[in-house]
């Protein structure tokens, strides 16, 4: 048994369930300027906090993986140590280094945007946080499934990250330069 839509009751409506066009408009239309101010700080205040724990989790996890990489070394594992892994162990080094960096770079983000609400931005936000992931897991993607000298598929990460890293810095570079 069908119905049809003009008589089916969702499609009914009365005019007080139906919102007026005043209340379609989005605040910021009629907000002044200190509102706004206040929805940046709301803003800046949600990067710092989303930086900080991304810098002080991924710092947790990369002193693992140091942790794990030094290990690995003073057990003297074949897999780690031995001759012809000279390129996973560059790798794994090199995604250890720069995922603490990036790490800190994060925390200096977040103490950035705490200190000048205006650094603020949700591009360079995205950019330093995918840069995170990114740069590090491309190291140690390629270091884990290198094969000879050469490395894994996983290498594929690290410009991707390295061109968001650049992106958000400059980001952060001219909020931070402005003046006013």
């Amino acid at each position: 048994m069908s119905t049809s839509p003009a008589s089916s009751p969702s499609s009914e409506r009365s005019p007080s369930s139906e919102r007026s066009p005043s209340s379609e408009r989005p605040p910021s239309d009629t907000s002044s300027p200190s509102e706004r101010a206040g929805d940046r700080d709301a803003t800046a205040g949600d990067l710092v906090e989303r930086h900080l724990r991304a810098g002080w989790w991924g710092l947790a996890v990369f002193i693992a993986v140091g942790a794990a990489l030094e290990l690995l070394h003073a057990i003297k594992a074949p897999a780690y140590v031995d001759a012809g892994r000279e390129t996973t162990r560059l790798l794994l080094r090199l995604g250890h280094a720069h995922g603490t960096l990036l790490s800190f770079l994060n925390l200096v983000y977040a103490l950035t945007v705490r200190a000048r609400a205006a650094a603020a931005s949700p591009v360079a936000s995205a950019s330093l946080l995918a840069s995170l992931a990114l740069l590090p897991g491309g190291f140690l993607l390629g270091g884990v499934w290198a094969r000879g000298g050469d490395p894994g598929l996983g290498v594929l990460l690290v410009p991707a990250g390295a061109v968001l890293l650049f992106a958000g810095a400059i980001v952060v570079a001219r909020r931070v330069s402005r003046r006013g």
